[in-house]
C-alpha cells in the first residue's frame, strides 16, 4: 500500500463530517475524554503533539505520511502490530479545527482500512485554563476480517483511544 495510490482514493462511508455532528446510525459509537492539564502552554504543547501525528506515534502507531503536520486532504498510513499481525489502516483527514480554544481534526477510512469510519480528536482549553482532550468515532468492519473479530476488534479500539489520551496527557 503505498501514499500515492490514496491520494485521490474515495472514503469509504458516506457521513463525512459526521464526528462534528450527531454520530449516525448503523455504526459501532466510541466517544471518550481525559484531562491533559491546565494552561495555555500545556493547550499548545498538547495541541502540537496532536496535529503533529505524535499522539499517533506515542500511542504505538507508525504513521507514514507526506505531510509532518495535519493538514486537511492529507493522507496517512497509520499501523500497528509488528510482522504478520500488523495491520495497514490508511486514512485522509477530512476536518482540520484551528481556534483559539481548540484544535484538531478528524480523519475518515480509505480502501485497505479494516474498519469503515471516521474519528475525530481535539484538545481544548476552557476559560478556567482546564486543557481537557476528546476523541469521538464511529465506526463499522470495512473488511471480512474484521467482521470476524467482531468484539476483539472494539477492545483493541479502546486500548488504542485510551493510548491516545494518555499520550496527550504526558
Amino acid at each position: 500500500m503505498h501514499l500515492d495510490d490514496l491520494t485521490e482514493a474515495p472514503l469509504t462511508y458516506a457521513e463525512v463530517g459526521a464526528t462534528y455532528d450527531e454520530l449516525p446510525d448503523g455504526y459501532h459509537h466510541l466517544t471518550a475524554s481525559g484531562y491533559v492539564g491546565s494552561g495555555r502552554a500545556r493547550f499548545a504543547d498538547a495541541a502540537r503533539v496532536l496535529l503533529g501525528w505524535e499522539m499517533h506515534r506515542r500511542a504505538g502507531l507508525t504513521v507514514r505520511t507526506r505531510e509532518p503536520s495535519v493538514t486537511e486532504d492529507a493522507v496517512a498510513i497509520l499501523g500497528i502490530g509488528v510482522g504478520p499481525l500488523r495491520v495497514s489502516a490508511p486514512v485522509r483527514v477530512v476536518r482540520v479545527v484551528d481556534e483559539s480554544d481548540c484544535q484538531g481534526f478528524a480523519y475518515g477510512t480509505l480502501p485497505g482500512h479494516p474498519e469503515c469510519g471516521e474519528e475525530r480528536f481535539e484538545v481544548r482549553i476552557g476559560p478556567d485554563e482546564r486543557v481537557t482532550a476528546r476523541i469521538a468515532a464511529f465506526s463499522r468492519p470495512g473488511t471480512r476480517l474484521a467482521g470476524a473479530v467482531g468484539p476483539l476488534g472494539r477492545g483493541a479500539q479502546s486500548v488504542v483511544t485510551r493510548r491516545y489520551l494518555a499520550a496527550l496527557a504526558r
